[in-house]
């Protein structure tokens, strides 16, 4: 056992800053320690040179204890990390994957949401739109509306004022009171010349007509036949003035539900601009919501995944690293072991013995 064989090999060293030894070294280290120590004891018997084996032999077992308490530490520690990576990775993945799975949802309703909202302005212009259509039909209808009546207010008071004509001279003349009525000249005279020129009528009634109308004084000797041509001037007139009221009434109820219509078309768009245009506000912030959740999101996957590939690439380099410090600790407690079988051998002792001067 010389010096050559501490020399040859160099010794290695754990992160618990042990030295790892090969049985022999550590041996040729004992020994040369006993010889180092044997110069300092008492060459009295052999008794004594039992002495400095047996404190080599018990400072080798309390390092063997020392290594074992260690070893035994330094597991629990990394029993706590591999658990640390198996339930931390595990969360993380849990983590990865949901946002994995969030981030094309939250894609999918933002541009739903942003897809929706440009609908929303789409269908606001089309119920401006309406509602200026419904404004204009109604302020048309309205004017065409008050220019009919107007019309028909004058010519059913025309009607009117013939038709009393007609009745007076009609009264008139089946009461012998004809020559009377021709001498007066008054307005329902007037109205009834007016008649005979601008009615529909055939030519021989028209004749007879105004010859009746234009003789001032006599008894008219034919006002049976001008009777009867009054009469039936009189029935096509009220007939006509009940047509014009008929038509006139119609007219009315058409416009009041024209109008009627439009106002429910126009309550109908008015509200959807408002409804629509509440609708476009809400999206406009859940718009905002949403494209910050994905960018959180996505920013928070994007961190996850790189602390996922970190402790897994950590997990594994610790894994590696015990594995050999295991190893190391192994050759260690095997190194020590032997040493100590070898010290407690008789051979041992008899060794010690040669080495005494």
């Amino acid at each position: 056992f010389g010096s050559r064989h501490l020399v040859s090999k160099q010794p290695k060293f754990t992160s618990l800053g042990i030295i790892v030894l090969s049985t022999m070294q550590v041996t040729a280290l004992i020994l040369a320690l006993m010889m180092s120590s044997a110069s300092a004891v008492d060459e009295s018997k052999g008794q004594v040179a039992a002495n400095p084996i047996r404190r080599v032999v018990n400072l080798l077992q309390d390092m063997q204890k020392k290594v074992e308490a260690e070893g035994k530490k330094e597991k629990e520690l990394f029993e706590k990390f591999m658990c640390y990576c198996k339930n931390g990775a595990t969360e993380l993945e849990a983590a990865v994957g949901a946002a994995g799975n969030k981030v094309p949802k939250l894609e999918s309703s933002l541009a739903g949401a942003e897809a929706l909202q440009d609908q929303l302005v789409k269908d606001a212009a089309t119920a401006k739109l309406a509602v200026a259509d419904a404004k204009q039909a109604m302020a048309k209808a309205t004017g065409l509306r008050e220019k009919e009546n107007t019309i028909f207010e004058k010519d059913s008071a025309d009607y009117e004022a013939n038709i009393a004509a007609l009745k007076k001279a009609i009264a008139a003349i089946e009461s012998g009171m004809a020559g009377k009525f021709l001498q007066t000249r008054s307005s329902t005279l007037m109205a009834l010349q007016q008649l005979a020129i601008n009615r529909d009528m055939s030519s021989a009634d028209r004749d007879m007509l105004s010859a009746f109308l234009a003789q001032g004084t006599g008894y008219a000797p034919r006002s049976g036949d001008i009777v009867g041509i009054l009469k039936q001037l009189l029935e096509t007139m009220e007939k006509e003035l009940a047509d014009m009221t008929a038509a006139e009434e119609k007219a009315v109820k058409d416009f009041d539900l024209l109008i009627a219509a439009k106002n429910k078309e126009l309550d109908a768009n008015t509200n959807a601009i408002e409804s629509k245009t509440e609708r476009w506000a809400e999206l406009g912030l859940e718009i905002v919501e949403l494209k910050e959740d994905l960018d959180d999101t996505k920013k928070a996957l994007g961190e996850n995944q790189v602390f996922l590939a970190e402790i897994a690439k950590s997990c594994s380099t610790k894994e590696e690293e015990w594995n050999q410090r295991c190893k190391v600790r192994a050759e260690e407690m095997l190194a020590i072991g032997e040493t100590i079988k070898i010290l407690n051998d008789d051979d041992a002792l008899d060794l010690f013995k040669k080495t005494l001067p």
